[in-house]
């Protein structure tokens, strides 16, 4: 099912999208609401080079 590197990408996603939301909200400090978003933008990114990369190896395993 999953592997370890499917988890890295998952967690790695999981904690731009907190820290993202952080940075909205102004968890840490002042809000600053643009930081938060160009931070929320890393999670579909960091979900879109994983697949990247995990269908590239798939790819030359066949």
């Amino acid at each position: 099912m999953f592997r370890k590197p499917d988890y890295i990408i998952l967690i790695a996603a999981f904690v731009s999208f907190l820290f993202s939301i952080s940075l909205w909200f102004g968890v840490f400090g002042a809000e600053n609401k643009d930081a938060g978003i160009f931070v929320g933008l890393w999670v579909p990114s960091i979900l879109g080079f994983g697949l990247f990369f995990k269908t590239s190896v798939k790819g030359r395993q066949i």
